[in-house]
């Protein structure tokens, strides 16, 4: 079984630290979202997956070399963005003609592929939609399907709450129904391919999977990620709360709260009180110091008695001794200011 994993997105909503770390490659616990991702579809069969991506391509390369086992990697190279659809067309030559899993790879779940592919069969579907219930599907939009399962229409994002079934970005796919398409240009699976399937009448079927999923797209999400991660929420995941690198230093008298995540050689100092938080490999955070509901990047510091609260900390930057941040985006190697 083989898979495609989109991992081409600039991820934006997670700057600044997605202008040193593409989403998939940043921290999600104790290794790269990535990692969760592909351990994933190994449990589940997958024993082939291909990546592409024209965004900081050259950070992928290090993290290929680094990952051993089940599934192997092939990485093909895009010289501009391709969307969502257009990169899955651009791997169909690697592929061959077996249907294939293709899967947003800033996703965390723990969805069942092996009974979606199941029901994919059992259907005699071309294409299979991993749904997910929300009872706000604002951010969404819906999928409407009828009493069997087949899908009859996308919808656009509704204005007002409503519950309903959306797109979980996961897809089993028969190549056949692709070959048609050339990727010369972006093209959306959502909003092009799928629609153009359900006009010439092929067979597409949502599989309504009881599972955990969670868009890791903004900075909420992410911390909301780790604390579910952290209290056992995600089937196949175990994790000590809260999760602390071996070789991180969290000095004695620091306070760090349950739901936090401390990488590796990162440093918390005495009288230092960490919550709801993630510090990234190598930060640190000085004595008497106060990280609340924040993501702090990678080397990044919070000088002593500063206080940071809902903010995200960009790779290297530095908060100034005594200085009270709230709701704060600080750039990559940048210094926090008072707004």
């Amino acid at each position: 079984m083989k898979a495609v994993v989109l991992v081409g997105g600039e991820g934006t909503r997670m700057r600044p630290l997605t202008e040193t770390t593409p989403k998939p490659l940043i921290p999600l616990v104790d290794r790269p979202g990535l990692d969760h991702v592909l351990d994933h579809l190994a449990r589940h069969g997958v024993h082939e997956v291909v990546l592409s991506s024209p965004y900081l391509e050259r950070v992928f390369h290090p993290f290929i070399a680094a990952r051993h086992g089940d599934p192997a990697i092939t990485w093909i190279t895009e010289t501009m963005a391709l969307g969502t659809g257009g990169a899955i067309v651009h791997a169909l030559s690697t592929l061959g003609d077996e249907p294939f899993f293709a899967l947003n790879g800033d996703i965390l779940t723990d969805l069942d592929l092996t009974a979606m592919r199941a029901f994919h069969q059992r259907q005699g579907a071309s294409v299979t939609i991993a749904l997910h219930h929300v009872e706000d599907a604002r951010a969404f939009g819906l999928v409407e399907t009828d009493d069997d399962g087949r899908v009859q229409a996308f919808k656009e994002k509704p204005e007002q709450p409503v519950p309903g079934d959306v797109n979980a970005g996961t897809y089993l796919l028969d190549p056949a129904v692709l070959r048609s398409w050339t990727a010369d240009r972006s093209i959306s699976i959502e909003r092009e391919i799928f629609p153009d399937v359900i006009a010439a009448g092929h067979p597409v079927f949502g599989f309504p999977g009881e599972c955990y999923w969670i868009d890791l797209g903004t900075p909420e999400k992410y911390l909301q990620a780790h604390r579910d991660m952290l209290n056992g929420r995600v089937r196949g995941l175990a994790y000590e709360a809260p999760w602390i690198a071996v070789d991180a230093d969290v000095e004695p008298g620091a306070s760090v709260g349950a739901d936090c995540s401390i990488g590796a050689e990162a440093r918390v100092a005495a009288g230092a009180t960490v919550n709801d938080s993630v510090l990234h490999p190598g930060s640190s955070v000085a004595a008497r110091a106060s990280v609340q509901s924040s993501v702090v990047g990678a080397g990044a510091h919070v000088g002593e008695r500063a206080e940071v609260r809902g903010c995200v900390l960009g790779a290297g930057s530095r908060v100034p001794d005594g200085m009270s941040i709230v709701d704060a985006k600080v750039p990559t190697d940048g210094e926090a200011v008072l707004a």
